[in-house]
């Protein structure tokens, strides 16, 4: 797949996930086969009033560069100083804009998925980045913003017209979240309806869920979000799959290995007391379905020392090396 004049390794890519991918987390992804990885959403505003959380939030690793970073925001201009900002920045290789963020004080800001309520204001954001960038511009938004409102056939149309390079939709409405069932069917009207690059996005939590919506949509891509959550193999499992080669797991013992790493890492760019913090709910995912994970859960949960939540995790290892012989 070609973005622009971009090409790619595979068009298996790592959604944007706020709070998810971060700087450690998404290293991990890129070394596990990850075509592409995508920053958190960033907010335009918070570049250009230099605020430092938002430097934070696009602070970049060697492991995982080039790297899509993804804004978002609602006021033309803001966005493309931002793409101005971003065109600085060798190691950001796209700029993608957040269409589809169901969050409610995102939408009640008249942000992310509340854009595509306002296609007119999205297109004008396009066309103004267009302007400003000398990166690709991709769009990444939802199948409409409720069942009464189902516009994304449409809105892709709009989207490509204003200049976008390539569109991520996602087959859930905003009044979904990230509940129910994504509709698939959407995606592949999408990529019926335009002539740039497609990536599918929802319901992707293995390799064959991969292999049944490429085949289904004729998409571009696949991106990858929940089903990423303490399973970056993920990526190169759905590689594996598309190349009809033999697809491989890791074993518990390989989960917790893979945990202890991304903790060392999330310790190295965040610090002790933040790396603890929020990789509770890493750690949770990698250990979930192991045996006994719900105690384990619980100990490293009231931890806030960083020693005790390794030693917690390697007594973990070597018990369940132990349950295997």
């Amino acid at each position: 797949m070609k973005i622009g004049v971009l090409e790619f390794k595979n068009s298996v890519f790592l959604a944007p996930m706020a709070g998810v991918t971060d700087i450690a987390f998404r290293g991990l992804c890129k070394e596990m086969g990850c075509g592409l990885v995508y920053t958190e959403m960033v907010s335009a505003k918070g570049m250009y009033y230099d605020s430092k959380n938002t430097k934070e939030l696009l602070r970049l690793s060697e492991e995982e560069k080039p790297v899509a970073a993804q804004i978002f925001g609602s006021d033309p201009m803001i966005m493309a100083k931002a793409c101005e900002m971003l065109n600085e920045d060798e190691n950001v290789c796209i700029i993608d804009i957040n269409m589809g963020c169901p969050a409610p004080k995102i939408v009640k800001n008249g942000e992310g998925s509340a854009l595509m309520k306002n296609s007119r204001l999205a297109a004008e954001i396009v066309t103004e980045m267009k302007k400003a960038s000398k990166k690709p511009i991709t769009v990444k938004f939802r199948k409409g913003f409720d069942e009464n409102n189902i516009n994304a056939v449409d809105f892709a149309k709009e989207m490509e017209q204003a200049g976008a390079d390539a569109l991520t939709v996602h087959g859930r409405t905003r009044a979904q979240m990230y509940e129910g069932k994504a509709d698939w069917d959407i995606i592949k009207k999408v990529k019926e309806a335009v002539k740039i690059p497609v990536i599918g996005n929802g319901d992707v939590f293995s390799a064959e869920d991969a292999l049944e919506l490429e085949r289904l949509t004729k998409c571009d891509g696949i991106m990858v979000a929940r089903g990423a959550m303490g399973n970056p193999w993920i990526f190169n499992q759905i590689s594996s799959a598309l190349k009809n080669e033999e697809i491989i797991y890791p074993s518990d013992s390989e989960k917790i290995d893979m945990c202890i790493r991304h903790l060392k890492l999330a310790i190295e760019y965040h610090g002790e007391n933040k790396a603890v913090r929020e990789m509770r709910k890493h750690i949770a995912w990698y250990v979930k379905g192991i045996k006994n994970c719900t105690e384990i859960k619980n100990k490293i949960n009231v931890e806030k020392d960083s020693d005790k939540v390794f030693k917690i995790l390697y007594d973990y290892k070597e018990t369940l090396g132990t349950m295997c012989l």
